[in-house]
C-alpha cells in the first residue's frame, strides 16, 4: 500500500499581512549565437592570385627571353624560372609582363584611360616573396572576417579597398622613378585591417576586453604600416587602402548593439523592454563615413 501524505494543520499557519509578495524576476530572452558562416571566398582569392602569379611566369618565360643562364632556379622550374636577381629582387616576372596584364601605370590610366587597371593590379604580385607575405595575411585576417561577416560583405571591403588603395598609388606613382608600376593586394589587406579597427569602434558595446584589443590591434596596424617604408614599396597603397576600409567598416560591419534582442527571439505576449538595435553613434559614424567616402 502507498504511504499516506503527511497532514497539514491549517489552523497553525499564519500569514504576515503587511509583508510585501515578491514578484519573480521577469523572464530574459536571448537569441541563439549566431552560426560563423562558411569561408570560401578568401580560399577562392588566395587561389586566384596563386594562379595569376604562376600565369604570369608562364607567359614571361624567362629563358626564351632574358637566355637560360640569367634566369634564376633554371632548369628546376624551366620556363617557370625568375627574373635575374638584379631585375627583380623579390623572385617573379619583368616589369613588362606585369604591365602587359594590369599593373598599375600613371601613364596608362591617367593618358590611355585604362581604368581597368585600379583594380586589375591587385591581383598580381611581383614575386614569390610579395606573393607569400600578402597571402599569408590575407588567410589570417580574411578567413575570420569572413565566419563573422559573411562573404557578400567581406567580398565588397576587400574589392572596394582595394580600388581606394590603387586610386592614391595612382595619384602617387611619379613616371620620372623606376620602376613606375605599382601591383599587389597589399592595398585591400591594409582595407581589411582598417575596417577591423572601425568595427571594434562602432560594436565597442559588445567586447569585453576592450582595450586590450585596441592596443593589440593599432599595434599590428603600425608594424604593417612601417614595412611600407622599406624602398621599393608603394605605401600609399597601403595607406589608400587602409582609410577605405576604415571607413567602409563604419558602414559594412555595424552589428547590434549589446542586450538588443530581435522580436521573433520572443515570445508573444511576453512583457520585455527591448533595446534599440543600434546605438546613436553608431548611426553617427556610419553617416559621416559614407559622407567622406562620397564626397572625400
Amino acid at each position: 500500500m502507498g504511504k499516506r501524505p503527511p497532514s497539514v494543520h491549517v489552523e497553525s499557519m499564519s500569514y504576515d499581512v503587511h509583508k510585501p509578495i515578491s514578484m519573480p524576476p521577469p523572464p530574459s530572452y536571448y537569441p541563439p549565437p549566431p552560426k560563423p558562416w562558411f569561408p570560401w571566398l578568401v580560399p577562392l582569392i588566395f587561389l586566384v592570385n596563386v594562379g595569376m602569379f604562376i600565369f604570369m611566369l608562364y607567359e614571361n618565360n624567362c629563358p626564351a627571353i632574358s637566355g637560360r643562364n640569367r634566369c634564376l632556379l633554371y632548369p628546376e622550374l624551366g620556363r617557370f624560372s625568375f627574373q635575374p636577381f638584379h631585375e627583380n629582387p623579390l623572385l617573379g616576372p619583368s616589369i613588362t609582363i606585369l604591365k602587359r596584364y594590369g599593373a598599375l601605370d600613371k601613364e596608362a590610366v591617367l593618358e590611355r584611360g585604362e581604368g581597368w587597371r585600379l583594380v586589375s593590379c591587385m591581383w598580381l604580385h611581383a614575386g614569390v616573396i610579395h606573393l607569400l607575405a600578402n597571402m599569408l595575411s590575407l588567410l589570417f585576417i580574411g578567413i575570420r572576417l569572413e565566419q563573422e561577416f559573411g562573404f557578400l560583405r567581406i567580398g565588397c571591403l576587400y574589392v572596394l579597398s582595394g580600388f581606394g588603395g590603387s586610386l592614391l598609388s595612382s595619384i602617387s606613382l611619379n613616371p620620372a622613378e623606376n620602376p613606375t608600376i605599382s601591383v599587389g593586394a597589399s592595398g585591400a589587406l591594409f582595407g581589411l585591417l582598417g575596417a577591423m579597427l572601425s568595427e571594434l569602434i562602432t560594436n565597442w558595446t559588445i567586447y569585453a576586453n576592450k582595450c586590450a584589443a585596441l592596443l593589440s590591434l593599432i599595434l599590428i596596424i603600425a608594424l604593417n604600416l612601417a614595412v611600407g617604408f622599406i624602398p621599393h614599396v608603394d605605401n600609399s597603397a597601403h595607406i589608400g587602402g587602409f582609410i577605405s576600409g576604415f571607413l567602409l567598416g563604419f558602414i559594412l560591419l555595424i552589428r547590434p548593439q549589446f542586450g538588443y534582442v530581435n522580436q521573433k527571439y520572443i515570445p508573444a505576449g511576453s512583457d520585455v523592454k527591448r533595446k534599440s538595435k543600434h546605438k546613436c553613434y553608431q548611426y553617427l559614424l556610419l553617416i559621416i563615413a559614407l559622407l567622406l567616402l562620397v564626397f572625400g
